[in-house]
């Protein structure tokens, strides 16, 4: 098929046609980017929302409750799910995507694991075309959780309409959990397993440090809300907090200004990355970069010289 048949596919909702070019995406395939400006004038309609937290607070299980009560609001929805990436085959740990199996049978729930394959920040190099990928198939909400990585995990706030920070008390220091950072991206804090002791007091340390701290430049408030995701209790309440900053976030003010962060920043990401393909393809890819480095190793050129000479070769 040819890009235009395949974007056709996808519009349409064709799930066999997604998940090949997710997976071609996610290794980095040359095809996909002709598909790619093919579904672009198509995107830009679903509603994301991150999902983020140190491992263990629960956000598999919150998001597998999330998913019930938007399918019974009548939303098509899509989920991705960022694993740790195994050591042995560089694929996703798909513990996360074991937990929602309830929903696989619903036509309704389109799930995609995919792995960190060592990128930073608690998101996929991958993460924003996939996310256009279901936005193209027509879903209305997408769950994106990220994998737990702890005060480092800030690169959701630049991909998701709202942000979700998970959190549980009796972690240890709770004010060590919600240092700068973590505090700084969240729209909805949520305090989760919230039967355990010690969820008072994290709810009125998180008001405190939310009072004393800088207010956001935006205007909006973060709300703080309890769960206790596996009994399905404060679920409720968190929808409706979720469609609240929806609709804060989907004034044309805050909308233009959010899209202009995101896609300066994806921007640049996908010029550095066609820059670097590049570059290999000028030197001779694997061939050429251990030659270059050997080179290095052994005294002929220093780092920065030879870091010139490839630019140059670059741009003649």
């Amino acid at each position: 098929m040819n890009p235009k048949e395949w974007a056709e596919k996808i519009i349409e909702g064709d799930v066999r046609a997604a998940s090949r070019l997710m997976r071609d995406i996610d290794d980095r395939m040359p095809w996909v980017s002709d598909v790619m400006k093919e579904l672009y004038p198509h995107t830009g309609r679903a509603y994301i929302i991150g999902v983020t937290g140190s491992p263990g607070v629960g956000k598999s299980t919150l998001v597998d409750s999330l998913i019930e009560v938007f399918r019974k609001k009548g939303h098509s929805i899509g989920v991705v799910v960022i694993d740790p990436t195994s050591p042995f085959t560089g694929g996703a740990i798909l513990g996360d995507r074991i937990r929602m199996q309830r929903h696989s049978t619903d036509s309704g729930v389109f799930i995609r694991s995919l792995a960190t394959r060592g990128s930073m920040g608690g998101l996929s190099r991958s993460t924003s075309d996939i996310l256009r990928v279901m936005d193209a198939m027509g879903k209305d909400i997408i769950l994106l959780e990220t994998v737990g990585v702890g005060q480092d995990e800030v690169d959701v706030v630049n991909t998701a309409h709202t942000s979700m920070i998970i959190m549980i008390p009796g972690l240890g220091d709770d004010i060590q959990a919600i240092k700068a950072g973590i505090l700084e991206i969240g729209d909805i804090f949520v305090i989760n397993k919230c039967e355990r002791e010690g969820a008072e007091r994290m709810e009125r340390e998180i008001m405190m440090m939310l009072e004393l701290g800088a207010k956001r430049k935006d205007g909006w408030v973060p709300k703080i809300v309890k769960t206790e995701a596996i009994k399905g209790k404060g679920i409720k309440e968190l929808v409706e907090a979720i469609e609240e900053h929806r609709t804060f976030r989907e004034d044309p003010e805050h909308k233009r200004k959010f899209l202009q962060k995101a896609l300066r920043i994806e921007l640049l990401n996908n010029l550095k990355d066609q820059i670097s393909n590049r570059v290999l393809e000028v030197i001779g890819h694997e061939e050429g970069l251990t030659q270059a480095v050997n080179e290095i190793i052994d005294g002929k050129k220093d780092l920065y010289t030879k870091s010139e000479e490839i630019l140059k070769q670059l741009l003649c």
